[in-house]
């Protein structure tokens, strides 16, 4: 095992988010299914890929497809600008609302995080090595104490004993950037490659909450593992997209909950490959769709008042 002392600043990163206003921008803890996460689901889903902007009139007509009322819209966009994941940005004389740069970064690490199971497969088992984290802060810095542990059980760390926190291997660069972020190199010691040499099956649900991962799991199968249909078939663009952003809504939770737990540790019907596999298959089929529909959604402009009256 080896321990990186975070006491000495490490080489700065261009993708290193910028203190207080970065941990707001990031907003790990946000619930799934309110209409600003499903903003937030669309803007790294599919605003990416068709060029990181649309017109206002686009966006509101997006969420639409969510059964979210245009107030309701406006609203969740003017909040997603106010935490530096979106800016207004007109083009031409058409408003609209771009990816902030700064959001980048943050949007990257959540693709690596979700989708990293699902393309690479489930490869982890009891001899996988892990990370500790141990910190200890006097009771003046209380404050600071239960930011670090918020932050740590957000990225998907469990909890050994008070002040020593476990997470897989794979968290390392999350957790070293997370540490120094919140100012706190001089108080944290992290250890790397550490290998169990004791019973897991046993050690897990006393360091993770397998309960809450496993209804999470169980719940995202319940609402979309129902039979697909194939891009061919007769679903509409629209239908796609509704499907696609809130099935990955649901499912972007769940690698949090379980940062890759070694599956040969766990019970034989741990629900998590089968979630992953699912969201696999829906990716698959409907992410090609709902990124169309979407093009043409958001940078389609409305007409203009003029052509609106001569047609009169």
């Amino acid at each position: 095992m080896t321990d990186t002392i975070v006491g000495a600043p490490p080489p700065k990163s261009p993708t290193a988010a910028p203190g207080p206003s970065g941990a707001a921008r990031e907003d790990l803890e946000a619930t799934t299914g309110s209409s600003t996460a499903l903003l937030r689901t669309i803007v790294g889903a599919v605003l990416r890929p068709i060029g990181g902007w649309m017109s206002a009139s686009g966006a509101v007509e997006l969420l639409a497809a969510l059964d979210i009322p245009a107030s309701t819209a406006r609203s969740s966009l003017a909040r997603l600008c106010a935490r530096g994941v979106l800016q207004r940005e007109a083009r031409g004389d058409v408003a609209g609302y771009a990816i902030d740069p700064a959001a980048i970064p943050m949007l990257e690490r959540g693709d690596s995080r979700i989708f990293r199971r699902v393309d690479a497969g489930d490869t982890t088992t009891s001899s996988t090595p892990w990370c500790l984290v141990s910190f200890s802060l006097p009771e003046r810095q209380r404050a600071r104490r239960h930011q670090l542990r918020r932050r740590l059980s957000a990225l998907g760390c469990g909890t050994v004993a008070d002040g020593l926190w476990i997470a897989p291997a794979g968290l390392e660069a999350e957790l070293v950037e997370t540490i120094g972020e919140l100012g706190l190199r001089e108080q944290a010691v992290l250890f790397t490659s550490a290998v169990a040499l004791g019973d897991l099956a046993s050690a897990l649900p006393r360091w993770y909450d397998l309960a809450t991962i496993r209804a999470a799991c169980d719940g995202f199968l319940a609402h979309h593992a129902h039979p697909l249909v194939d891009a061919a078939d007769a679903v509409t663009g629209r239908d796609a997209f509704a499907r696609w952003v809130r099935a990955l809504d649901e499912y972007r939770v769940i690698p949090y909950l379980d940062p890759g737990l070694p599956v040969t540790a766990l019970p034989a019907d741990w629900p998590a490959p089968a979630a992953a596999a699912t969201f696999g298959e829906l990716r698959a089929r409907l992410e090609p769709v709902a990124v169309a529909y979407a093009a043409a959604v958001a940078t389609a402009q409305p007409p203009r008042a003029d052509e609106h009256r001569a047609s009169r």
